[in-house]
C-alpha cells in the first residue's frame, strides 16, 4: 500500500512536527537531513512528508494529492477550507490581535477606520462581528509600518510576545483569536484510509496529551 502522504508547513512548524512524529515513534532522520529534497520518507516509509508553504499545504490537501497536512490555524481561518480539521497539535501558539498606536482610543469617533493586514478575510469578519464599517488594506511585508506612515488607524496581525509592536509604538487593543498548528485531512482520504489515519492521529494525540 502506498504511504500516507502528509504536507508539512516549511520552517518552524516543520521542525516541531518532526519532533512530534519522533516522539510518536516515527523515524524522521530524512527530515533532519533533507538537503534540497521536498518529498521525504518518514517512519520507515509508512508516511511520506511533502514540504510546502502554508497556503500550499491547504491546496494539496483540498485537491487530494496529500492525505493530511500540518498548518497553522491562521492560514485555515484566512483561506477557508474544504477538509477536516482533526487535531490541535499544541505548538506554534500565538494569537491574532487588533493593534493601534499606543495611547490612541481606536474605537472613538464615528468615521470609517482603516486597517492594514496580511489577513483581510479575518480582519473583515472580526469587524463585521462588531457591526463596524472598516476599510481593509492588504500588506505583504511589515504591517507595523502602516500606522507609522499614516496609512492605517490600526493593524490586524499575529502577535507572539508583542515586542515588535512595542518597539514600533503600538499596543494590542483586542485579541481576536488563538492560533496553533492543526492536523487537517482530505475528506476522501478520511473515508478510504480511515484506519491508517486514525492510528496516526491516536499516536500523535497520545504525545500531545502527555
Amino acid at each position: 500500500m502506498k504511504p500516507l502522504r502528509i504536507a508539512l508547513t516549511k520552517g518552524r512548524l516543520e521542525k516541531h512536527t518532526a519532533s512530534l512524529l519522533e516522539q510518536a515513534g516515527y523515524g524522521c532522520g530524512s527530515l533532519r537531513d533533507k538537503g534540497r529534497r521536498l518529498i521525504l520518507p518518514v517512519g520507515g516509509g509508512e508516511i511520506e512528508a511533502v514540504l510546502a508553504k502554508a497556503a500550499d499545504v491547504i491546496t494539496y490537501v483540498e485537491h487530494g494529492v496529500c492525505d493530511l497536512g500540518v498548518v497553522g490555524k491562521d492560514t485555515i481561518a484566512e483561506m477557508g477550507h474544504h477538509f477536516f480539521e482533526i487535531l490541535d497539535l499544541g505548538f506554534g501558539r500565538c494569537a491574532f490581535a487588533l493593534a493601534a498606536p499606543r495611547g490612541a482610543d481606536f474605537y472613538a469617533g464615528y468615521g470609517v477606520k482603516t486597517i492594514a493586514t496580511k489577513y483581510p478575510s479575518i480582519a473583515r469578519r472580526f469587524f463585521e462581528s462588531k457591526h463596524m464599517d472598516v476599510r481593509v488594506i492588504k500588506i505583504e511585508g511589515s504591517v507595523e509600518l502602516a500606522p507609522l506612515l499614516g496609512l492605517s488607524d490600526g493593524i490586524v496581525d499575529i502577535v507572539e510576545t508583542g515586542a515588535t509592536l512595542r518597539e514600533n509604538g503600538l499596543e494590542v487593543v483586542e485579541r481576536i483569536m488563538e492560533v496553533s498548528a492543526r492536523l487537517i485531512v482530505n475528506p476522501a482520504s478520511m473515508k478510504l484510509r480511515k484506519a491508517e489515519i486514525d492510528q496516526l492521529t491516536k499516536r500523535l494525540s497520545n504525545v500531545t496529551a502527555a
